[in-house]
């Protein structure tokens, strides 16, 4: 019998492309709304800028206008169907950004149209999940496409680490926090999770309980290192997540 981790089915390759040009590879995952379901990535992977100076990305000098996303297939779990969806519209960008903080916050959601034959394996961004401590020097995992690499199908590579910032406090002023771990392109948009596979796990609240099978703990998205000489990574947290989903 083989067992699989959801959270392997829940990320997905996402694939760049400019007129069917590929651009590069990144990583999202699927949320339910209230306006349907949407895919949340980065916004440097839709925009195909970067957040901070607005530089494109590719060094075609082109940015995306479409992207593949490989969905899990409908009924197959372990095969995959690429759907694509278009990234503008008449009225402009399809995506949408955080209400506030605007494309300052570097994850969008992307309204998802194309959708036959797919099944969706939604995160519920941290509602009702069991509250694991996550705390600074506890292991978190990075769930995505490490340089597009896909680990057995389009299953996703999990890159384990640590939280390298007091996740309840801000980070320059932003709702992100930091972790130290040996994340590389292809990443961003990746869910970040607290995961365990069962037995005694600590709470937030100082307790401690018993699990007979694997839990996990929605952190938030990650969007990629603080510069290129270091392992410390950025994560958006879940309610910052969640105030976007609510907003539309």
């Amino acid at each position: 019998m083989v067992t699989i981790a959801l959270q392997s089915a829940q990320s997905l390759l996402l694939i760049m492309q400019h007129q069917g040009q590929q651009l590069g590879t990144g990583t999202g995952f699927v949320a339910q709304t209230g306006k349907g379901p949407v895919l949340l990535t980065n916004w440097h992977n839709v925009a195909g800028r970067r957040p901070d100076n607005n530089a494109v990305l590719s060094p075609t000098g082109l940015v995306p206008d479409e992207m593949v996303i490989l969905h899990n297939r409908a009924n197959r779990l372990g095969e995959w169907v690429p759907r694509t969806e278009k990234l503008h519209g008449p009225s402009g960008p399809r995506w949408h950004e955080h209400p506030v903080l605007k494309h300052q916050a570097d994850f969008v959601a992307l309204p998802l149209s194309q959708l036959d034959d797919v099944q969706l394996y939604p995160y519920s961004l941290g509602v009702g999940d069991p509250q694991i401590k996550c705390g600074p020097a506890d292991t978190v995992s990075v769930i995505g496409f490490p340089f597009g690499i896909q680990a057995g199908g389009s299953l996703a590579v999990w890159a384990t680490g640590f939280v390298a910032s007091e996740p309840d406090i801000d980070f320059n002023n932003l709702p992100i926090f930091l972790i130290d771990c040996r994340s590389r392109p292809g990443q961003s948009g990746s869910a970040v999770v607290a995961y365990k596979s069962g037995g005694a796990v600590g709470m937030d609240d100082g307790s401690s309980a018993v699990f007979a099978g694997a839990i996990c703990r929605f952190l938030g998205i990650y969007s990629g290192r603080i510069n290129a000489e270091s392992d410390l990574g950025i994560v958006w947290k879940a309610a910052s997540i969640r105030q976007l989903t609510e907003s539309l």
